[in-house]
Parts: structure tokens; C-alpha cells; sequence
């Protein structure tokens, strides 16, 4: 299949500048696709984007991955309703190690140059940069953006400086990349399109040259018609400790029946052929959801490597079967407690009105069983089921 039409059947194509998605095909584009490190993780959002990397990379593209040392000191303010806190020089660079381990295991086996957006910006002067960069953005057409517009106007809660300059960071990446590393071509997410376009811009009046921006949509859970990525206790990270691999796996496990072929075309390696056999086998038996499975498999394995998805199959098998495991997740009690009070004092759930109604509404169980009595008393071995991927053992 060509890319194109892998773009296209998987769901990645959203906007772009390109003409003709067959440019793709036919002639291998030096790209470049970053991460801003605002936290020490990459999100399930971010994934799919690293995922349609993937497939731009195993078409011979060559890729160029940045982290954004500069841009993460700013902060992107697009999908921002407020002025995001700044983080400290020791925090971002903490970050940008973070990110940095996750692409080397999301992009395992391939070849990629890793670039520091820090190490360009760093000595650019104030003056300099606005002779030579900021001469060329119409305030016009910055004011017109949909997130500008949405902070500045009624009821808006306003942007700063630093924020509303983002766009002009992010654009001379691309400019300097260009230069540099003869990049044509940014992939982003479909919320990155308008700081993408600055570069391309800005690549035409200085250098008298082409450059084309590709993003994907965002993934929307059918389900709820909401942005996908997002689990009970809020976002899914893929770093182990903010998301334990077990909690991953869960996330994936219990996708939504109406969305889980979308996921799987987004989320894995699977090739049509593979996938088509695995919906009509899925089709036949929703109940059994092999497709949910293998979708929680393969994503956990690209993420935190095979011998950890074996481990959280072997595990979550056990589990559901009635036999226990020493790998789950622990809570520690003193003496009786009362249901109620242990889901808060292990900080399983925040607060006692949030315990009672969960528990009140059914969406906790002890040893599989549903239990709807707040002070229904606990014992060491007991495990908790808290809604449809948390678990805890009492020990």
C-alpha cells in the first residue's frame, strides 16, 4: 500500500498544503514532528501523531524529531482557555529527558535525528529576532486565529506577550530546520495547523522556497463524541509512573466497541489484511472483544516493550480468572475499615461523597462481586475493582 493510501485509510489526513497527497509516493521528503515538554510525558494524543510518524518513516521519509526546549519555557497557548504557569529551567529539562526516552521507545529500530529547539534559540538576541523574524508576521493574521480570538475577546481571559509570540518560535524552527536539515514538510496534529503555516510563510519570504505543512485529525471517541485519550482518573500517559502499565493496558482493553477499528488502524502495526480478519472475527463475537485485546496488546507492547505486555496479559488473565497476583497494585490497612473509608484513605477516590457514590452507583467491586454497601467491611487478600480498569489488592 502507498502511502497515501495508508494515510488515508488509517484516518490521517486531516489539513494540509500538499496538492497532491502522491508527492508522498513518489519523492522522499525530509520532515520534521516535535513535542513541546510541558509535562514529563507524552499523552495518548500524542501517540497518534507518533504513529502516523511511523508510517511516514516506513515509507523512506526521512524524519526529524524535536523536542522543544525553547517552546516548552513559552508554552503553546492553542486549546488554552488561560495563561499556562511557567516551568522552571531544572523542570523542562527534566522534561525533555522524559520525552526524549519515550521517542527512543515508540521510534525503536529506526533512524531519526534529534534536535533540541534550545540549542538554536539560545543564542538568538532579542533585537535580532524581531529584524528578522518578526518583520515578516502581519499582526492581522495573527489576530485572526481561533485561539488568539477566543482569549481576547468577550469573556476571553486574555494572553500575554510571551504566549501570543509562540507561533513566531515555532515558525523559525521550521525556517532553521529547513536550513539546516533540509526539512519541506511539518507533521503535526490538526490543533498545531496555524503555528505550522507560520513557518511555511516565513520559508517562502526568506528563502524563496516551498514548504508544505501535513497534520491528522484529533481521534474522538465515538462513543461520546469526545477527544479520545482519557480515562476516569484523567488523561492516559505513557509514562509507567504517572499510568501504571497495567492501567494502560486496562485503558485499551475497555475501548469502546464503536471506535475500536478507528484505534486500531491510529494505534498499532497491523496491516489491513490482518485487521480486516481481526474485525470479522470481532463482528461474529463482539462479546469476546478480540479486537480489544489485541488493540491493548500491541499498543502497550510499542510503548513499553513486549515483555511488559506479556506480563500485563499474564496478569490481567489471572485476575479475571479468580487467581490473585502478587504484580497487582497494593493497599495497605490497618485494623477494620469500612469500604467507604479505605477507597479515601488509599486515595483510590478523592473524597467520601465521591466513594459513596460510586459505590452506591455500582461501579465498585470486591472479589468481582458488586458491592453497594459503603461500610461493607474489608480483609487482607480482598481485591477492589473501582469502574472498569482499577484494581487494588487490601494487604
Amino acid at each position: 500500500m502507498k502511502l497515501s493510501e495508508e494515510l488515508t485509510w488509517r484516518g490521517f489526513v486531516n489539513q494540509t498544503t500538499l496538492k497532491d497527497l502522491s508527492i508522498l509516493d513518489t519523492q522522499k521528503l525530509t520532515f520534521y514532528w516535535g513535542v513541546d515538554p510541558s509535562a514529563d510525558s507524552m499523552q495518548v494524543g500524542n501517540l497518534a501523531a507518533a504513529m502516523m510518524v511511523r508510517r511516514f518513516m516506513e515509507h523512506g521519509h526521512k524524519a526529524v524529531l524535536l523536542v522543544g526546549g525553547a517552546t516548552g519555557m513559552i508554552g503553546d497557548p492553542d486549546g488554552k482557555d488561560e495563561e499556562r504557569n511557567l516551568l522552571s529551567l531544572e523542570q523542562v529539562a527534566t522534561n525533555k529527558a522524559a520525552i526524549t526516552a519515550q521517542y527512543k521507545q515508540v521510534f525503536a529500530g529506526m533512524e531519526f535525528d534529534l534536535v533540541d529547539n534550545y540549542d538554536w534559540f539560545k543564542d538568538i538576541g532579542y533585537l535580532g529576532f524581531l529584524r528578522d523574524v518578526g518583520k515578516h508576521f502581519s499582526m492581522t493574521q495573527l489576530l485572526q486565529r481561533d485561539f488568539i480570538q477566543s482569549r481576547i475577546g468577550q469573556g476571553g481571559k486574555g494572553i500575554s506577550y510571551a504566549e501570543f509570540s509562540y507561533s513566531l518560535i515555532q515558525g523559525y524552527d521550521f525556517l532553521h530546520l529547513h536550513r539546516t536539515k533540509g526539512v519541506t514538510l511539518q507533521v503535526a496534529a490538526s490543533d498545531q495547523w496555524g503555528n505550522s503555516i507560520s513557518g511555511v510563510d516565513l520559508i517562502r519570504k526568506l528563502e524563496g522556497a516551498e514548504a508544505h505543512v501535513y497534520t491528522c485529525p484529533l481521534i474522538i471517541n465515538r462513543a461520546t463524541g469526545k477527544k479520545f485519550g482519557k480515562s476516569e482518573g484523567g488523561a492516559v500517559w505513557l509514562d509507567p509512573a504517572k499510568t501504571s502499565v497495567f492501567d494502560f493496558y486496562q485503558f485499551w482493553l475497555n475501548v469502546d466497541d464503536e471506535g475500536v477499528a478507528d484505534y486500531l488502524k491510529v494505534y498499532t502495526l497491523l496491516a489491513k489484511n490482518e485487521l480486516d480478519e481481526l474485525m470479522a472475527e470481532f463482528k461474529q463475537n463482539p462479546a469476546g472483544r478480540a479486537a480489544q485485546k489485541v488493540l491493548a496488546y500491541e499498543v502497550t507492547k510499542i510503548v513499553h516493550g513486549q515483555d511488559e505486555a506479556d506480563r500485563v496479559v499474564d496478569m490481567t488473565q489471572k485476575l479475571f480468572s479468580g487467581e490473585m497476583t502478587i504484580h497487582m497494585p497494593e493497599v495497605r490497612m490497618e485494623g477494620a475499615l469500612p469500604l467507604v473509608d479505605l477507597l479515601v484513605a488509599t486515595n483510590l477516590l478523592a473524597s467520601n461523597s465521591e466513594a459513596r457514590r460510586m459505590i452506591e452507583q455500582g461501579g465498585v467491586k470486591v472479589n468481582q462481586q458488586k458491592v453497594t454497601d459503603p461500610n461493607a467491611m474489608l480483609k487482607k487478600g480482598d481485591v477492589i475493582k473501582i469502574g472498569k480498569r482499577k484494581f487494588a489488592k487490601v494487604v
